[in-house]
């Protein structure tokens, strides 16, 4: 009829097609999209990739080799670039505060001082521990034997569980007397123990 207003559709055409494209999007764009790994999941799967522990076939059998020190973990644990390729060494016979006892650190830079970018003949008779690390005694090129330095400053236990040998003990017992060290604390704590303990603490909170 003349003159009747006519009515204005509720949405515009732009307001249409906006709403078209967020629909198309949410069904076929956000469903699709990759759902984020769990946190412990990334962890996981990060951790897995940061620690790729050598296979035992990959393992070298080593006695005697010489090589340049790269790296200190602590006081008892290096790494050591032998034919271009890094060697995790453990000390043999000794065994050093861990890095978050009380003269942890202090083990870790004595060692770090004697043989960090040096280069040192490390002896083994090619036995490996759990972590894979060769057991053997390390000699710097001036004649100085790394384990029994520890030893003799203060900075490590003689490890007789593993050893016999009565020279580390007088070692031991001399830095002991002079209370150089570890040995200036009234109760030092051994690092095996301290090791059994943090175990038995963790065991208990689960």
């Amino acid at each position: 009829m003349a003159g009747q207003r006519q009515t204005k559709p509720k949405f515009g055409i732009a307001t249409l097609l906006l709403l078209l494209v967020l629909a198309v999007y949410y069904n076929y764009g956000v469903k699709n999209e990759p759902k984020a790994k769990p946190p412990t999941e990334r962890k996981a799967t990060k951790a897995k990739r940061a620690k790729k522990a050598k296979e035992p076939s990959e393992l070298r059998y080593l006695t005697t080799f010489t090589g340049k020190v790269t790296g200190i973990k602590d006081g008892d644990t290096f790494e050591v670039l032998y034919d271009n390729q890094p060697e995790r060494v453990r000390l043999a016979e000794i065994d050093c505060p861990e890095k978050s006892q009380a003269f942890g650190k202090n083990a870790r830079q004595y060692a770090s001082d004697l043989c960090f970018g040096k280069i040192v003949t490390v002896t083994s008779t090619g036995k490996r521990d759990r972590y894979n690390r060769i057991v053997g005694t390390v000699v710097t090129q001036n004649g100085t034997n790394v384990n029994e330095a520890l030893l003799k400053a203060g900075l490590a236990w003689h490890y007789k569980q593993y050893s016999k040998n009565a020279g580390l003990t007088v070692f031991e017992e001399e830095a002991r007397q002079s209370h150089l060290g570890l040995w200036a604390d009234k109760n030092p704590v051994a690092p095996w123990e301290w090791r059994k303990q943090k175990r038995n603490k963790s065991r208990k909170k689960f």
